[in-house]
């Protein structure tokens, strides 16, 4: 089996899990294999933005549910939180629609979010369209920058690939290391 055939098979599948999990960086080589025709262009930019919706929904579902837990205090301990808080609180829908936008603020925005009185069904409705927004914007740049790419980096056709199986493994080697972690702490 070649990693071309893995990369179509489980190509979409990735960047739906990595998207979620790891944001613009997976999304825009998910565009630069639908440049390189190894993935679909409007399927990958549907996998990116219903891994980055999936994602951000079950962080601020955390949020919601789990206020009081330890992890949600330890998020609310940090810096970022706060700054996410302040600017939700001047500007609660365009900072709803735009936290995935911002560095540093991506995971623990729909966190700080669901500890506030936003509805559930309004955070569902903004979020599926910047996930929609979003996904569409960095696949385009990883596919309309396929060719600048290329010419700043060599064939990278022929390395597609070898980054395909070296994303999905840091994805799932990141995802064990968070498993083994959080286990660790709740021990």
């Amino acid at each position: 089996m070649s990693v071309e055939h893995l990369i179509a098979q489980y190509g979409l599948a990735g960047l739906f899990l990595g998207a979620g999990f790891e944001g613009e960086t997976v999304t825009v080589i998910g565009g630069l294999m639908a440049h390189h025709g190894l993935l679909s262009y409007w399927p990958a930019v549907l996998a990116a933005a219903a891994g980055s919706f999936v994602a951000d929904q079950l962080f601020f579902l955390i949020g919601r549910r789990f206020r009081g837990h330890g992890l949600v205090r330890k998020a609310q301990a940090k810096p970022a939180f706060a700054k996410a808080l302040a600017a939700f609180e001047r500007h609660p829908v365009i900072f709803t629609f735009a936290f995935r936008f911002l560095y540093g603020l991506r995971t623990v925005s729909p966190i700080a979010i669901g500890t506030t009185r936003l509805r559930t069904t309004t955070f569902l409705a903004i979020n599926a369209l910047a996930a929609a927004v979003w996904g569409l914007v960095f696949v385009s740049l990883g596919y309309f920058c396929g060719q600048a790419v290329e010419a700043l980096f060599g064939r990278i056709h022929a390395l597609a690939p070898l980054i395909g199986g070296v994303v999905g493994a840091a994805v799932l080697i990141g995802l064990a290391v968070h498993l083994l972690h959080t286990r660790g702490k709740d021990a």
